[in-house]
């Protein structure tokens, strides 16, 4: 939250963690191929929200669910859902998404992170912003904005 401004979702319902992935012996053999699967993709997705000391998971904003990966043919797409339909964080949250995702996969992968159908009001405005390259890129180099971005890509102690 910035500048003491009022929070837009003062009290939002909050969602247990899901607890820590049990690794089986073929995951922790270097020499076995490990696919990225959609779990591996949602635990990297460990994201605080910009706004409440919650992470994106227990807000419900980000769910296994809703994470599509495609190891064989290089694609991730994440669909996440604002707590509330007119969320000015929307594209914060989404650009820290993204960000996370860039920082964390190899560059081969295609990644594709939008609003949930129908769950925000300016949802095609977003989506758009997200899906452009140079626009991330420009957001980016905005040093404030990547201070926000990188505060919600920090670890926070639970």
């Amino acid at each position: 939250m910035s500048g003491g401004s009022q929070l837009e979702n003062a009290n939002p319902v909050i969602f247990q963690r899901s607890g820590e992935r049990l690794l089986t012996a073929s995951e922790e053999d270097e020499e076995v191929h490990d696919a990225i699967d959609d779990r591996e993709i949602f635990d990297i997705l460990s994201i605080n929200d910009p706004e409440h000391p919650l992470s994106l998971e227990e807000l419900n904003v980000v769910e296994q669910i809703r994470v599509k990966v495609d190891d064989a043919g290089s694609t991730v797409g994440v669909e996440f859902t604002p707590t509330i339909p007119h969320c000015s964080m929307a594209t914060l949250i989404g650009l820290s998404i993204k960000v996370k995702l860039l920082r964390s996969l190899p560059d081969r992968f295609k990644i594709d992170v939008h609003i949930t159908p129908g769950t925000h009001a300016s949802e095609e405005a977003v989506n758009k912003q997200l899906a452009d390259k140079e626009r991330v890129a420009a957001a980016l180099e905005n040093s404030s904005l990547l201070e926000v971005v990188n505060q919600c890509l920090s670890t926070r102690s639970i």
